[in-house]
């Protein structure tokens, strides 16, 4: 790993908390408050790729872990970890290096589509399995509850996910920062 690699790392870590910074969007259907701050993840992985941008995601969450207040609402410590959401928290480290690994698998030939596939199958299909699966457990409710109960979130990760592939792309295109597939 170079300076580029940590320098790299460190910002996507800011992007992150910098996200976290911008008010919840109600959502008018269906009264949902929707963060920016799971857009990180889906970036961090799409730009940085699998490996760069899974440690970027892993510096934000130990930080949080740490006590600093970055997450959305000004939320931070080991506690909220321990809490109902914590699984997505966690589960952004392992979103962001799938999306990674898919836009890497398909860098050659990423488009529209693939990439889109690539950070919904990570940001969205990896991250509820994993936070799901928490919310289930920390709350004692069925898998299948917890599933039902995030459901309404689908819609601003989709509009995230709309963002990330156009962001992703752009990058690519100006600056790439995966080379090849590695």
């Amino acid at each position: 790993m170079n300076t580029k690699d940590i320098v790299y790392i460190a910002l996507f870590a800011a992007v992150t908390a910098v996200l976290g910074l911008f008010p919840p969007i109600t959502l008018p259907i269906t009264g949902v408050p929707v963060t920016a701050q799971s857009l990180g993840p889906m970036l961090a992985g799409a730009i940085l790729g699998a490996r760069r941008g899974g440690l970027s995601i892993l510096l934000f969450v130990v930080l949080v872990a740490l006590g600093l207040p970055l997450l959305s609402g000004g939320r931070g410590g080991f506690g909220v970890l321990l809490g109902a959401t914590g699984g997505f928290i966690v589960g952004w480290v392992i979103a962001a290096f799938v999306i990674g690994l898919l836009i890497e698998k398909f860098w050659d030939r990423l488009n529209v589509v693939n990439a889109a596939l690539s950070i919904a199958i990570g940001g969205i299909v990896v991250l509820y399995a994993i936070g799901n699966l928490w919310v289930s457990i920390v709350v004692e409710i069925s898998y299948w509850k917890a599933t039902v109960g995030a459901a309404p979130f689908l819609i601003g990760d989709v509009i995230k996910v709309a963002i990330a592939t156009a962001a992703c792309l752009a990058v690519r295109r100006a600056y790439p920062l995966i080379s090849k597939a590695r």
